[in-house]
């Protein structure tokens, strides 16, 4: 159990591999009962002190953030620069990767690592691009985490100097707490979703270090202030940078492009025997 939100990870199955119990490799006994974050849990866990659902939390956090150094340095050595896309449900996440990965793989090698509780349909839509692709299913889960991330890199046999873009569980809670070892997360919000979502949901974007707020050539459709949301998002993490796209018009998408070309260039840069390979 993820004792952050109270999802049952249980039985995670990486597309290529075998199906694993994935317990985050706990040393103790979990409790027998749902959590709902910190300082919540307590209420639904009659006889279970607040301090040692405390210390269960801070040890799954620990194990996850080791596992997240190791694909860290694995990346940087490989000259790798890895991006984890995280939004909430219907989001225009995976078609805003599709067209990503359609305009642009011409110029650099790409692989995806797709996140979802069931099924492997966005795989099979990135896999459509040409690009590859690697399902995680995560069951009862609700985001993945590092270890999962390294198992699926290993099936993946992505390319040096290529950019990996790890599509998340669409969750805007648990994906902010856990580190897969990426070198940014990049909050995907809709103009669909409410100008009030960074105020509703700060710690993923504190986290994010770029929100792409997409589709908006609904704009003229909806009532949404831009200007507001910014503030919102900047307001939770001033140092945060927006970019105002489109995945279905192209819209902003060219700003995405630039972003991504002068980022990967300076992984590059820090990984000179990377590029020699």
């Amino acid at each position: 159990m993820c004792t952050t939100c109270g999802c049952g990870q249980g039985e995670t199955k990486i597309e290529g591999g075998q199906h694993h119990a994935h317990d985050h490799s706990h040393e103790h006994e979990h409790p027998h009962t749902h959590a709902f974050g910190h300082g919540v849990m307590a209420a639904h866990a009659p006889g279970v002190s607040q301090s040692r659902i405390l210390r269960i939390e801070q040890d799954i956090l620990s194990k996850n953030n080791a596992y997240a150094a190791d694909n860290r340095q694995q990346f940087a050595a490989r000259g790798m620069l890895v991006l984890n896309l995280v939004s909430s449900p219907g989001s225009g996440k995976t078609t805003l990767l599709t067209r990503t990965l359609t305009d642009m793989q011409a110029e650099v090698p790409m692989a995806v690592i797709e996140g979802d509780q069931q099924t492997v349909l966005d795989a099979e839509r990135i896999r459509a691009t040409g690009v590859k692709a690697i399902q995680i299913n995560t069951g009862k889960g609700c985001h993945l985490d590092a270890h999962m991330v390294g198992h699926a890199l290993e099936n993946l046999q992505a390319e040096d100097n290529s950019m990996l873009f790890i599509e998340n569980v669409g969750n805007l809670v648990c994906p902010a707490s856990f580190d897969l070892g990426e070198a940014h997360k990049v909050v995907i919000l809709s103009v669909t979703e409410g100008e009030d979502k960074p105020l509703k949901y700060p710690d993923m974007f504190h986290a994010a270090d770029l929100m792409l707020l997409n589709k908006t050539d609904l704009l003229p459709h909806l009532n949404f202030d831009v200007e507001q949301c910014i503030a919102h998002a900047q307001r939770v993490n001033p140092g945060i940078r927006v970019m105002q796209v489109s995945a279905s018009s192209g819209e902003g998408m060219r700003n995405w492009y630039d972003w991504l070309r002068a980022t990967h260039r300076m992984i590059l840069d820090s990984a000179p025997e990377a590029m020699e390979a």
